[in-house]
Formats: structure tokens, C-alpha cells, sequence
């Protein structure tokens, strides 16, 4: 049986609960805006999820560049922290959000955190993979978000339904929680490793 270390693993729990939470979201998002949120189109829902990727796009090269300039794995560390303690406030931002603008913020922030996350958590993964296991340790990865993010739209639509939106948001928010939590038990594993 092929082996990922530790380090691996964490990350892809990580990551796991990162976007089981958007999952749960995805299928739910422009029911959202358009009755809750006041002026909320279909119109609406494409700026915001406009908004949100060409943020994550311009930025995140940027970013890439700056880690990868700086020395050591530090650097990659507590960015992917700060931008996974950052998308997990998002969810809770959608429990007040009221207005047009809300939204578009909380998109905006959401891609800059993940402009965050990307690179980061793409850099430490890929030189944390067992050699020799380069691509199962990438299937494991894309597997496990897949997994989380298919179940969780199927899921999140069935809990909108029962409990409301903010129920789905909240739990979302405590599934990006976990994901960080996930990476700073990573910490102690990672830096006694690489100091």
C-alpha cells in the first residue's frame, strides 16, 4: 500500500473540511442572494461569483511569487493560515448580509483569501509528497475534495431546506474553523520537522 506522511495527510484533511463547506453552499448560493438579500438577481450572483474568481486570479500569482521568493516554508505556513481563518469568516458574513454590497465584500474577501490558501497549501503539499508517490498522493487530494465537495452539495440543500440558510452558513463557518484547527496541529509536526 502506497504511504502519505503526515504532514500530507493533514493537509488533505485540511482541505477535506475547506471545501465540503463551499460545497454545502454551491448549490444553494443564488436561491440565497436572490431571496434574502435585498436587490438580489441572477444578475447579482454572476458579478459576486465574478468578483470572487477574478479576485483569487489576479492576486494569487502575486502572492505565489512572494513565498516563493522568501526563504523556508514559514512564509507558506502562516499565509495559508491567515487565508483559511479568513474564508472562514465569510460564511458567517452571509448570516448578516442584507445588502447588494454585502455580498460583493464578502466574495471579494473570500477570493483574496483563497489567493491565500492556493499557492500555499500547493506549495508545502507538493514538497511534503513521499517521493516515488507523486501522483497517488495528488489523486488522494483531488479525490478527497471531490468527495467532500459532491456530498456536501447534496447534502447542503437538504439542510437549507429544514433548518434555513443560516444554519448552512454557520455550519460552514465551523467546517472552515476545523480546517484551520487541522493545520495548526500540523504546526508542531511540520516545524519540528523542517526548523
Amino acid at each position: 500500500m502506497k504511504k502519505l506522511n503526515n504532514i500530507a495527510i493533514k493537509l488533505i484533511a485540511s482541505d477535506f473540511f475547506l471545501y465540503s463547506g463551499w460545497g454545502l453552499i454551491a448549490p444553494i448560493f443564488a436561491i440565497y442572494i436572490t431571496e434574502q438579500i435585498e436587490g438580489g438577481t441572477i444578475e447579482v450572483v454572476a458579478f459576486a461569483t465574478a468578483l470572487y474568481w477574478i479576485a483569487k486570479s489576479v492576486i494569487q500569482p502575486f502572492l505565489a511569487n512572494i513565498i516563493d521568493l522568501l526563504d523556508g516554508e514559514r512564509d507558506d505556513f502562516k499565509l495559508l493560515i491567515m487565508g483559511t481563518l479568513a474564508v472562514a469568516l465569510v460564511p458567517f458574513g452571509y448570516v448578516f448580509a442584507t445588502q447588494v454590497w454585502h455580498i460583493f465584500f464578502l466574495e471579494f474577501l473570500r477570493g483574496v483569501a483563497m489567493a491565500c490558501i492556493v499557492p500555499a497549501w500547493f506549495g508545502i503539499f507538493t514538497r511534503h509528497i513521499s517521493k516515488g508517490w507523486e501522483a497517488f498522493s495528488w489523486s488522494i487530494q483531488s479525490t478527497s475534495t471531490g468527495l467532500a465537495y459532491g456530498f456536501a452539495a447534496a447534502f447542503g440543500g437538504v439542510v437549507a431546506l429544514a433548518f434555513g440558510f443560516g444554519a448552512v452558513f454557520i455550519f460552514v463557518g465551523c467546517l472552515k474553523i476545523l480546517s484551520a484547527i487541522i493545520l495548526f496541529l500540523t504546526y508542531k509536526d511540520f516545524f519540528t520537522k523542517n526548523e
